[in-house]
């Protein structure tokens, strides 16, 4: 396939340099120079007048690729001379990535390369998801949500101290973790709760959401067969002490139960955790469970993960097709860390053991978005295990604040730059002020701007459209009153994406020395 890219001089050498880079042979791939300084202001004109300078007649292109940023419309071009111009990347440095597919996928005239091969990856991975869940022979499935036999991980939430809540309190928790990717959603029983509580609450969520799987979640036998008698569908957790209560129950209705080891009053195993957990799930099958789920119990840093991990896969060395339960908000939760990376890696170990269910609250303030990164994760592990390669590269990812691939930084050596230096004095616009903060509008997060003395408040989701509409509404005359406006306007979008608190004047994020 031969391909020309057209550039400008500003751009000319970092496209050179990455047809280098990928060793391309000249036959196959030129750069053209347009006779602009910047690319993305290509219109049909530059392009003609430079192929009509440049153009070899005996060299036919099968594509040429613009800058991505270029808004021109090159459609008649492209009748004219017979040859395909499409959008490439927006920035040079991703030009060789765009090579790689150039002969596997055609280019969009309207998206750019690289934001295109993104959307086509993730689609890709998409559709693959589908095909392997609908491919896939179950150990048993709850609500036609299927688990073990090679299913994808699946997604376990806990509404914690669900029992104290109010209906409305339980729809806005069930429907924020569905909307996160949630494929269960457990209901935490509060230590002092009543069975017509549990009932209740049980109640609550299937008239919200009566196709999704509802588990129940205490070791009391009294409160685990007052959420089956109210329609849960899976109960966690039980062991040696409530399996002779509750068992002919949860066999007699062919309810899925998590399976734990047995625990002394210190809460350390009584033996070997793998010894008692398989006795459990015994007396479990002799009451007439089929469906179980075995959780050798996951513990947290500094309480004993290595032993648990151990545990874990000791157990899979016994037991090749038990579904597994994998606790990961035990850890998640007690861990000073971004939830993100966590989430992820223990997934990853997770997915290695062919554990089976991903189980987590999101209780902590820093734990929020837990829900939806483990969602993430059992996807990017499912197909990783689906291509025999590392979860990179698959067309999903859980990558926030680091980037995938720096864009390069410019060096300046202009001794004639000018040093920024804030103003000292503040002087008050004399068309008002604004009170900017994040609130909630119908279950949706907003940013708001205040404006005293009118009192008229603006909302939105984007800082530029709340700037816009100041503007628009001509609520402000100072140019420094402009220039801090959009600086808190745009702290506050950036807290509302990355789900952080916001604070007028002070910073989203706290700078720490570096090392």
């Amino acid at each position: 396939m031969r391909i020309l890219l057209a550039t400008g001089r500003k751009a000319e050498a970092m496209v050179k340099d990455a047809v280098r880079i990928l060793a391309i042979s000249p036959s196959n791939c030129d750069v053209l120079t347009q006779g602009l300084g910047i690319a993305a202001f290509s219109t049909p004109e530059s392009l003609r007048k430079a192929l009509k300078k440049h153009f070899n007649a005996e060299k036919e292109y099968d594509l040429i690729l613009v800058s991505g940023l270029c808004k021109a419309d090159f459609s008649y071009l492209e009748k004219e001379i017979g040859t395909p111009i499409r959008l490439g990347p927006r920035h040079a440095y991703d030009i060789g990535e765009a090579l790689k597919f150039a002969e596997e996928i055609e280019f969009s005239s309207l998206t750019p390369a690289d934001v295109f091969l993104a959307e086509k990856r993730k689609e890709s991975a998409k559709n693959q998801l589908y095909e392997l869940e609908s491919s896939v022979k179950e150990k048993f499935s709850v609500k036609g949500v299927k688990i073990g036999g090679g299913a994808r991980m699946k997604v376990c939430a806990e509404i914690v101290d669900a029992t104290q809540m109010t209906e409305e309190e339980i729809h806005r928790r069930m429907d924020h973790f569905l909307k996160s990717g949630a494929d269960i959603i457990d209901f935490g029983v509060h230590v002092d709760a009543k069975s017509k509580e549990v009932k209740k609450a049980v109640k609550d969520a299937l008239s919200f959401a009566s196709d999704v799987p509802l588990s129940v979640d205490t070791l009391d036998a009294e409160l685990i067969l007052a959420g089956i008698e109210a329609g849960a569908d899976i109960v966690l957790s039980l062991n040696k002490e409530n399996i002779p209560e509750v068992g002919d129950e949860v066999g007699g209705n062919d309810i899925a139960a998590v399976v734990i080891p047995d625990f002394d009053a210190g809460g350390k195993s009584e033996g070997k955790n793998s010894e008692s957990l398989f006795t459990n799930m015994k007396m479990a099958e002799e009451h007439g469970i089929k469906n179980i789920i075995a959780d050798p119990v996951l513990n947290a840093v500094g309480y004993g993960i290595a032993e648990s991990l151990y545990n874990y896969y000791h157990f899979r060395l016994q037991d090749k097709s038990t579904p597994l339960f994998f606790g990961v908000g035990n850890v998640t939760e007690l861990i000073d860390a971004d939830s993100g990376g966590v989430n992820a890696t223990l997934a990853g170990i997770a997915s290695e053991l062919n554990a089976n269910v991903l189980f987590t609250p999101e209780y902590s303030d820093k734990a929020r978005g837990s829900v939806r990164e483990l969602r993430i994760a059992s996807e990017m592990m499912a197909l990783a295990k689906a291509r025999k390669s590392a979860p990179k590269d698959i067309g999903l990812d859980l990558l926030m604040l680091k980037e995938k691939r720096r864009k390069p930084i410019m060096r300046i050596h202009d001794k004639e730059s000018i040093v920024a230096k804030e103003n000292a004095k503040w002087r008050l616009d004399p068309k008002g002020c604004f009170s900017i903060g994040i609130c909630e509008i119908e279950g949706d997060n907003m940013i708001y701007a205040k404006h005293s003395p009118t009192g008229k408040r603006i909302v939105g989701r984007s800082a530029k459209g709340i700037m816009d509409t100041i503007l628009r509404l001509d609520m402000v005359s100072l140019h420094e009153h402009a220039s801090y406006l959009s600086k808190e306007l745009t702290k506050a979008e950036l807290a509302l994406r990355l789900d952080r608190s916001y604070e007028q004047d002070e910073e989203v994020f706290s700078l720490k020395s570096k090392f």
